[in-house]
């Protein structure tokens, strides 16, 4: 994903007003701060580990998102309030490398109270980022391969998240340890639920190529047999060339391809550019990024089961 100059900076500035007001991080290895009412005081970086530290911290947790719903998370600015929150969090909940600003106010001011769900997530597979570059560089863009955040795409994968996350969360309050790791379970079983409706729901697809806006569906297409087809790379702000376009409108009627899907939080424009060159429709496959107004449920599962009928219409299964 692109790292963003103005985020970092706005991070810094944020981070140098918090400390001169007196912030800090907590340190040692006891049990971390809470919420008013005893509960622990759970920061989350973006929805899907919002999602698993209520499921897994229950009654006992205080979560904040610090992505907005409907903001897109990748480039997410803190502001001077976000940073003290995560100053003042009893567990701060994050993936490395996916939110530049995230990490950097972990490193100053949540180093000892942070959850990093990059390791068992189990982050394996690599996608195509694009950068940039200054024209004195000599090109107008480069990419580079780079690896694929969205873990949560494979229900599987965020089982696992959940079942470290308890066991954290133990350390955090561990009068409530038994009650984290009884919540993992219960969100495992229904994780592996959904990944057997998943499975059995795409193992019928005539045309096992999913053309998409950008390529945030690595470890869904992974997990249930499919290729994941990027029209852009792991940046959703990216804007393909022409001679990218093209190459994806020649494979789209080379293939068969029916439908080209976009996201919620994103301008469908490419998909619609690729759709309307080739007659093939658009249709939404939801990264579950956030939630907001325009998703086609309210929690993870729900938008996971909207993205199995959008995949059965097109693809299609039988």
């Amino acid at each position: 994903m692109l790292k963003k100059t103005a985020a970092l900076s706005a991070t810094l500035v944020a981070l140098t007003t918090l400390a001169a007001c007196g912030g800090s991080s907590s340190s040692g290895g006891g049990t971390t701060p809470a919420a008013d009412g005893g509960k622990v005081a759970v920061v989350a970086s973006f929805y899907p580990l919002q999602y698993a530290a209520q499921r897994v911290g229950g009654d006992a947790v205080a979560v904040t998102n610090l992505t907005k719903p409907g903001a897109e998370p990748h480039d997410l600015e803190l502001s001077p309030q976000d940073v003290a929150a995560v100053a003042d969090a009893g567990l701060v909940v994050y993936l490395s490398g996916f939110q530049p600003a995230v990490d950097e106010a972990v490193k100053t001011q949540a180093p000892d109270t942070a959850f990093d769900a990059a390791g068992p997530a189990r982050l394996d597979l690599e996608g195509v980022e694009e950068e940039h570059e200054g024209e004195e560089a000599g090109a107008d863009e480069a990419e580079h391969s780079a690896t694929d955040p969205h873990f949560w795409l494979d229900p599987t994968r965020l089982a696992d998240v959940g079942d470290a996350l308890a066991a954290r969360l133990g350390q955090a309050d561990p009068a409530k340890a038994a009650t984290f790791t009884a919540n993992a379970a219960a969100l495992r079983k229904d994780l592996e639920a959904l990944d057997g409706e998943m499975k059995a729901g795409l193992a019928t697809c005539t045309n096992k190529d999913v053309v998409t806006s950008h390529q945030a569906f690595g470890y869904l297409a992974q997990r249930y047999g499919l290729t994941q087809v990027g029209i852009t790379g792991l940046s959703p702000e990216a804007e393909p060339d022409a001679k990218t376009i093209a190459k994806v409108t020649d494979f789209v009627r080379a293939n068969d391809v029916t439908t080209i899907y976009y996201e919620t939080l994103v301008s469908p424009a490419v998909a619609k550019t690729v759709a309307s060159e080739t007659g093939a429709r658009t249709a939404v496959l939801d990264p579950i990024e956030g939630i907001s107004d325009a998703s086609a449920a309210q929690d993870y599962v729900g938008v996971m089961r909207a993205n199995l009928a959008a995949l059965r219409a097109g693809q299609p299964c039988s």
